[in-house]
């Protein structure tokens, strides 16, 4: 029996509607058989999942100039999705800004997945910038039509809310939404007072990215993979706490994947999950995180609210992580 479509939430203010799950795509589509990949977009799209974060890997710590883009092009027009069945959610890069700007970077972007404008982009990897530039430069990119709306990915609260003042104040579009690290594990930014505050006013969206943490809280512990940064220096307590997210889960009938999907999703500020899939049993097995929430969501929270491990470790403001206390002699 087909599950329902899912309900779909705006990206944030003015921000397009979006399902709460999205497939993304960092070293998950140069991974995946071209064959699965198109079974997997088509299965997505026809299951409800309208949102693909999609990026081109050509810079700062990935500078592998890595295809992923391209096979996801490739396998969107073998699935014959059409360009409204889709979001296409962008990322803009600032370890080369300005010198790579965002002219340059997003006609480079959209020419290699073959579409004339980004739905959304996330602002990643932060550094240290002139944030008027950015502002202005974004700006350019939407009077332009190369894109709808922005958001940033893991910034300093206080300059992402520069960020938003300087736009205000000169009339230019407002980030609507922010990508944070958010899952049973990780909650200080996304959960704490300073973020937290513009998502309980309705004037900001959460994209929540790294859920499963490289997959570790899906089941895989001991992964191979490439994972993005550890923040508080926690990654060995998440994979200690694996066994223990993996049987809280079990006690719904549930798999971890899933658990970790309707704990995110219990928090009502967040738009829109982001996970990689590899196969289509992987991707049914998150849509059932959908179902889980539906019927168990409270519960779900109030059981692994004693794994929130970045707690006094990471400051919710996201200026730095807070040093771990020195162990005993």
């Amino acid at each position: 029996m087909a599950r329902p479509l899912p309900p779909r939430r705006p990206l944030g203010p003015g921000g397009p509607l979006v399902s709460p799950l999205g497939l993304g795509s960092w070293h998950i589509w140069d991974r995946v058989e071209f064959g699965e990949a198109v079974a997997l977009v088509r299965r997505a799209v026809d299951a409800g999942i309208n949102l693909f974060d999609v990026a081109y890997y050509n810079m700062g710590p990935h500078p592998d100039d890595s295809p992923t883009d391209l096979i996801w092009a490739r396998a969107v027009k073998e699935a014959g999705l059409k360009r409204d069945d889709y979001v296409f959610c962008g990322k803009l890069w600032l370890w080369d800004y300005p010198a790579q700007d965002f002219t340059q970077q997003m006609k480079v972007a959209l020419d290699r997945v073959g579409i004339e404008r980004a739905d959304a982009a996330v602002i990643g990897d932060y550094k240290s910038i002139d944030i008027p530039a950015v502002v202005d430069d974004v700006a350019r990119q939407i009077d332009a039509g190369r894109l709808v709306s922005w958001g940033t990915n893991n910034w300093p609260f206080a300059d992402f809310e520069a960020a938003g003042a300087y736009a205000a104040q000169h009339g230019l579009p407002q980030p609507s939404f922010v990508q944070l690290k958010y899952g049973i594990a990780r909650r200080a930014m996304a959960e704490g007072p300073h973020y937290g505050g513009l998502f309980r006013s309705g004037a900001l969206g959460l994209q929540a990215s790294d859920v499963f943490e490289g997959g570790i809280l899906a089941g895989n512990k001991h992964t191979q993979r490439q994972i993005g940064a550890d923040p508080g220096g926690i990654r060995q307590a998440i994979i200690d706490a694996a066994d223990e997210v993996a049987k809280i889960a079990a006690g719904f009938g549930a798999t971890p994947a899933q658990l970790g999907i309707a704990f995110v999703l219990g928090n009502s500020a967040v738009a829109n999950v982001l996970f990689g899939a590899r196969r289509l049993s992987q991707l049914d097995d998150n849509l059932g995180g959908l179902e889980l929430f539906a019927k168990h969501g409270d519960e779900v929270r109030k059981a692994v609210a004693h794994l929130w491990l970045d707690k006094g470790l990471v400051n919710p403001d996201g200026t730095r992580s807070v040093p771990a206390p020195a162990k005993p002699a």
